[in-house]
């Protein structure tokens, strides 16, 4: 699938001129002024990761910072086609993270003698609306989707610059398509970087995407996406969620997972041929959710997903063994799951929850991983890991402090096999305050 300037021009046609009694959303605004809103984001973080025997070296790297988030969004003009803009701030104070423990984390801004730095920068999109469809243009665009989605889970966001178009012309029907030229990543106040290829750690200045998600019946959803990163890789994923209830207090779920991904162009990260695949089911009752996972690997190079600068990774990967450590995704790679959610809401704790899980990964081979990007993997033979995280959280309900959240992460990774070129045992603790505020 060549998803070209063509592709995306034609897909916004087709939107915009789709279903034309579904005019509700623009026919509706109140304009500019009116519908707009101001929102403050403060996010308070600590990253402890202890990565032990990393590439043979003991590397603690510790950060903590103080992320300020400012986001303008603007009404849309009144009449068939409305206008708008959004606009975002973003600041980022070092609390700790001096030379010798900063780097790797991705929770400050580094600076090049190997410290971290307080730093700022802003982003601004302009866009126009047709009924139910929204074309964006700027620097400060956050798609969320499985084969592109820029990560909110440090201090600030990623951002990416581009061409963004979403339609909900029809009901159940969610439709997108991207095209991206720059980045700026969660660690960086350049809004001009490349994307990478997070694993093989080669850029591109061009990605696209289209797809969509689409509601079968009230149990059962669908998702197709397509994207290409130009000259290195093309990538399809297809989703079906099914929920069966069995009582008011019981439920059945089952969510199934697929990547295929092949080389591009100049094959800048060398041969790829991946399908990735997984299966979560998962039984509710109350409180309580238990839930077991197969995934698995089918190809010489790891499954690869999408960053925003060298070193860093982002969401793109929606396969159910994903943690907060490892992927599970090297060559081959198979890994199995179990997890326990429990929310304390039932046992009159509303805004606690908690979650545990562990996963194992197996039959890691590398051997015909080739000579490109991910050649780190040839010595994977058979090697086997596994990964324990725990997940406590609690948003406070009610008073001033309203919708303040703290959340702990901690996560346990040991690898066997003793070889540590393409992973290793590591601990990581993460210490997460939030707190959001509507100004208007």
């Amino acid at each position: 699938m060549q998803l070209s300037r063509k592709t995306l021009l034609a897909l916004t046609i087709a939107a915009s001129t789709s279903a034309p009694l579904a005019m509700a959303n623009q026919a509706e605004s109140q304009g500019f002024v009116e519908d707009s809103h101001l929102k403050f984001l403060t996010r308070n973080m600590y990253w402890h990761h202890d990565y032990h025997t990393y590439h043979g070296d003991d590397v603690d790297r510790r950060e903590w910072g103080q992320g300020f988030r400012l986001d303008y969004t603007s009404g849309y003009t009144q009449g068939t086609v409305g206008f708008g803009v959004d606009a975002s701030a973003y600041g980022i104070i070092k609390l700790d993270g001096g030379q010798g423990h900063s780097g790797r984390a991705g929770v400050l801004v580094p600076e090049g003698d190997g410290t971290a730095a307080t730093a700022s920068s802003a982003g601004a999109n302009v866009k126009m609306r047709i009924s139910n469809t929204e074309l964006k243009y700027g620097n400060n665009l956050r798609p969320y989707n499985p084969v592109f989605a820029a990560s909110d889970l440090r201090l600030v966001p990623g951002t990416v610059t581009g061409l963004w178009l979403t339609s909900n012309e029809l009901e159940g029907v969610s439709l997108e398509a991207a095209h991206l030229t720059a980045a700026k990543d969660f660690n960086s106040t350049n809004s001009d970087d490349d994307f990478f290829a997070a694993y093989a750690g080669v850029g591109t200045d061009t990605a696209d995407f289209v797809g969509g998600n689409f509601s079968i019946t009230d149990q059962l959803s669908a998702s197709l996406y397509g994207s290409e990163y130009a000259d290195i890789w093309r990538q399809y994923y297809g989703n079906l969620n099914y929920s069966y209830p069995l009582s008011d207090s019981q439920s059945l779920n089952f969510d199934f997972n697929i990547y295929q991904t092949d080389d591009e162009g100049k094959k800048l990260a060398g041969e790829i041929d991946t399908t990735a695949y997984s299966l979560a089911a998962a039984y509710t009752i109350g409180a309580h959710t238990f839930k077991v996972t197969y995934q698995e690997i089918d190809g010489d190079q790891p499954f690869d997903y999408l960053g925003l600068g060298p070193g860093t990774f982002h969401d793109s990967i929606y396969l159910a063994n994903s943690s907060q450590l490892v992927d599970f995704n090297g060559p081959n790679e198979k890994s199995y799951g179990a997890f326990y959610n429990l929310d304390f809401a039932s046992y009159g704790v509303p805004g606690l929850t908690f979650g545990v899980r562990y996963i194992k990964g197996t039959d890691i081979d590398g051997s015909d991983v080739g000579n490109g990007a991910y050649s780190y993997y040839a010595t994977a033979d058979g090697e086997e890991h596994w990964e324990r995280d725990v997940d406590i959280k609690y948003v406070v309900q009610s008073g001033p402090a309203k919708n303040l959240s703290t959340r702990v992460r901690w996560a346990t990774h040991r690898i066997s096999g003793g070889d540590d070129s393409w992973d290793g045992d590591a601990d990581q603790v993460r210490v997460i305050l939030e707190y959001p505020y509507d100004i208007f």
